[in-house]
């Protein structure tokens, strides 16, 4: 894990906000230069640590009503099979996020679909169709309360010195 302080956390939790936010703008809120702001956040995309930039569109506005988690069992374990079953969610539009998971199930699926009229063909004719699903089931959301946030970051924290002084970064 990359070794951040606190400007760097103070940048990530800004970009989680709005990473659409004006370097210059950027700068002024975390105290630094821009231009040190800018090289930070460069090396960080670098690492990965800033994997991309993204509109965050509106579901329901969209017409996106129906929200729906999927547990999928599979038959026949194995790092193929987890290909297979991967390649083919990720294929279907309707699929927002594919999870492997410990418990009754092997998979959580998240898709969001205008009607349950679409969700049963999605279901049926894309979901069941993929090879090592032995069987599903559905769990419709009722109403969100969040469906993304900012990660959180506290753990990231860098470590004090003696006297509650933090860490110097290189470069700031």
């Amino acid at each position: 894990m990359p070794e951040l302080d606190a400007s760097d956390l103070a940048i990530l939790a800004r970009l989680q906000r709005d990473g659409r936010i004006a370097n210059v703008d950027l700068a002024e809120e975390v105290s630094l230069s821009p231009s040190a702001t800018l090289r930070r956040t460069k090396a960080m995309e670098a690492q990965g640590l800033i994997s991309g930039y993204r509109a965050e569109l509106d579901r329901e506005q969209l017409g996106l009503e129906l929200t729906v988690f999927i547990e999928l069992t599979v038959s026949g374990h194995s790092r193929q099979s987890a290909r297979e079953l991967e390649e083919g969610l990720t294929a279907i539009p309707y699929v927002v996020a594919v999870h492997l998971v410990s418990g009754d199930a092997d998979f959580l699926v998240e898709a969001v679909v205008p009607s349950l009229a679409v969700y049963e063909e999605v279901l049926l004719d894309r979901v069941l169709a993929i090879e090592p699903v032995s069987a599903a089931r559905s769990i419709f959301v009722l109403r969100s309360a969040l469906t993304r946030g900012p990660l959180p970051l506290e753990h990231l924290q860098p470590p004090t010195r003696p006297g509650g002084a933090r860490k110097a970064h290189p470069g700031s």
